[in-house]
């Protein structure tokens, strides 16, 4: 009767490892399945992966800082351009901005001038 016991026993632990082969391939098999159809819904939501995030990020990055270095080289150029030693079309610049700022003042006035005359007339006339 021992060896009996002992041939059932050999086939139930080769049966139990054999289902455990088998679980552990449907287990993969899942997850591939999983992965694919997560993959796919990633692709059709238009979700970018970690690789391409890091890389507009390293981007955006460098942009900032050359922006702040472009920005700090601005500065310095307009310091030098407030100095006594300005340059003639920087004057030119201005000069011309101040006469249209004269010009638009007297067109302003005139405007004035007519919208207060015309009141005066409309009182008269009634």
């Amino acid at each position: 009767m021992t060896q009996t016991n002992s041939r059932l026993f050999d086939e139930v632990a080769r049966l139990m490892s054999d289902a455990a082969g088998a679980a552990n391939g449907i287990k993969k098999e899942i997850d591939s399945v999983v992965r694919g159809q997560a993959e796919k819904v990633l692709r059709d939501l238009e979700v970018v992966s970690r690789e391409e995030f890091d890389a507009v990020k390293a981007m955006a990055q460098k942009a900032r800082a050359e922006n702040e270095a472009l920005a700090e080289r601005i500065a310095v150029l307009e310091g030098k351009a407030g100095s006594p030693g300005r340059s003639r079309a920087a004057a030119t610049a201005k000069k011309a901005g101040a006469a249209k700022s004269a010009k638009a003042k007297t067109t302003q006035a005139k405007a004035r001038t007519r919208t207060t005359r015309s009141s005066k007339s409309q009182t008269q006339s009634d």
